[in-house]
């Protein structure tokens, strides 16, 4: 099952990351991973240079069976690595913590996916040249906790 779920977020991501368009050929693709807080969920990024910033797109496939509904997540930028974060996010990019959700065939166990457009006022070479995680946070009422990182490097 978690197979089929896997393939049908990778099947939604590439059609809607084939939508998106950019002048510069650079687009990378950033996997998430779940913490302790939200095993077996699937989450991914997609990255690509927006002139002085970074575009970020992210598509994530579950999260706690405990969260409200709707859910809220909340998306930083630290230095480090996901074992070992910095002190403090080097970016918040909470303007909007709103999701937009997309329908997948319920044969395919992901009834949901959650869709989230997000934009890094750093350079993407800048950030891509290592250093830096995302890490996809929990609502305060829902305790708060990281449950995706992934390194943007």
């Amino acid at each position: 099952m978690k197979i089929v779920s896997s393939l049908a977020l990778v099947v939604v991501v590439g059609w809607l990351s084939g939508c998106a368009t950019t002048s510069d050929s650079r687009v990378t693709t950033v996997p998430l991973n779940p913490t302790l807080y939200n095993p077996g969920k699937i989450a991914q990024a997609t990255m690509a240079p927006a002139g002085n910033e970074t575009a970020l797109l992210l598509f994530v496939g579950g999260v706690p069976d405990s969260s409200g509904h709707p859910p809220r997540l909340y998306t930083y930028v630290y230095s480090g690595t996901c074992t070992s974060l910095g002190p403090k996010p080097v970016y918040e990019l909470n303007q909007s913590v709103n999701t937009d959700f997309y329908s997948v065939g319920q044969s395919t166990g992901v009834s949901r996916v959650m869709h989230l457009r997000k934009s890094v006022p750093m350079a993407y070479d800048t950030l891509r040249s290592g250093g830096y995680v995302l890490v996809v946070r929990g609502s305060p009422a829902d305790g708060g906790h990281d449950i995706f990182c992934g390194s943007l490097s």
